[in-house]
């Protein structure tokens, strides 16, 4: 009879045990929810934050593997109120003998097929005459041509009209092709061969005012990249020009044979002078460090590396921050403001990370 009251008093401890225990589980979720949510103890998802010190951590935001290349020719198109298919100028400059050939009504998917096939494939083709032999309408301007600064060239279509079609067109109104006749068969891969310029002019169909859709870079190794120029912010932080500046990136192109190369930086034979004029631009941001870098995808060069390491967003554009390439030394940035990741952490800061990183495992949040 006296076992059976101990028995039950024991069974209403544990119940109250296990009560707590279930409480404290609950709050610790909750906690947890909320820090998460908050980001009190974890900021943006990378630093751990105490009341005495932020741990830095490594960027976020990957380095694009660059690498400088050099163009030696250069293709303008000029664009004045004349602009037609009667008469259509652009300026024309190289640092080595090459060939110009105008070809019009390209049909645009034999013209990138065309492009992809190995450099020897394609200077055979130039020059036997059959490049996209078959694929265009009409002829036009075929020369070789020794270096030269720049000069103006005048283009005419050889006939009353195109038959592009109606939007979306099938064809290319005009492509103009830049090749190097001075290389030889154990040419530098790298080294560049070509330089596609795909060119639409105003007509009464398609109203867009005349303009160059494409600029394609060819190397030797058989790459094939699509050129872009980069835009460069002003010293003004409320300005912002959008013109032409002698840097560009050429982005690989996909769909191709091979796996896709690395990212080029190309400067022109007026690279030198941007690369002096950088250091007087300053950063939007700060207006206080020289830009430095140059943002992707939107190409937008206008931050220094102080600032970048504080965005996630272009604050040209607020475009997402994918990668970024720098376009210029970094030699000015302190001491003390370069990034001490790679210095080791506490014990205590190690456990508690990885706790974390448990917990947050466990009840299913995102890191």
């Amino acid at each position: 009879m006296v076992a059976l009251p101990t028995l039950l008093m024991t069974a209403v401890e544990f119940s109250n045990f296990f009560s707590i225990f279930a409480v404290l589980l609950v709050f610790c979720a909750m906690i947890m929810f909320i820090t998460k949510n908050m980001m009190i103890l974890r900021v943006h998802g990378d630093d751990l934050v105490f009341s005495t010190s932020i741990h830095n951590v490594a960027p976020r935001i990957p380095q694009m593997n660059m690498m400088k290349v050099h163009i030696p020719f250069t293709f303008k198109l000029l664009e004045t109120s004349k602009s037609s298919y009667n008469e259509l100028q652009c300026r024309l400059s190289s640092q080595v003998n090459y060939s110009v050939r105008v070809y019009w009504g390209v049909n645009i998917r034999e013209l990138h097929i065309f492009l992809w096939r190995p450099w020897a494939d394609l200077r055979d083709a130039c020059t036997k005459g059959d490049f996209l032999q078959g694929y265009y309408q009409y002829p036009g301007l075929r020369v070789n041509k020794s270096p030269h600064s720049d000069q103006t060239v005048i283009l005419k279509l050889p006939a009353p009209s195109l038959d592009l079609g109606t939007p979306p067109r099938l064809c290319y109104p005009l492509v103009i092709v830049l090749l190097r006749n001075d290389v030889v068969d154990n040419v530098h891969p790298d080294e560049t061969v070509a330089l596609i310029n795909v060119v639409h002019i105003k007509d009464q169909v398609c109203t867009l005012p005349t303009s160059i859709l494409a600029q394609y870079l060819k190397q030797a190794n058989g790459q094939l990249s699509c050129l872009k120029q980069l835009y460069l912010a002003t010293g003004n932080p409320g300005g912002f020009e959008e013109n032409q500046i002698p840097l560009a990136v050429a982005e690989p192109v996909e769909g191709g044979p091979g796996p896709l190369g690395r990212t080029l930086v190309c400067p022109t034979s007026e690279d030198s002078a941007f690369w002096n004029s950088s250091g007087d631009q300053l950063c939007v941001v700060c207006q206080y460090f020289p830009l430095s870098r140059a943002l992707l995808p939107c190409r937008h060069t206008c931050i220094c590396a102080s600032c970048f390491e504080k965005l996630d967003r272009c604050p040209m554009c607020r475009g997402p921050i994918k990668s970024y390439f720098c376009i210029r030394g970094e030699e000015y940035m302190p001491i003390q403001s370069k990034n001490t990741s790679g210095a080791p952490h506490g014990s205590l800061y190690n456990w508690l990370d990885s706790w974390n990183d448990r917990l947050t495992d466990f009840l299913g949040f995102q890191r």
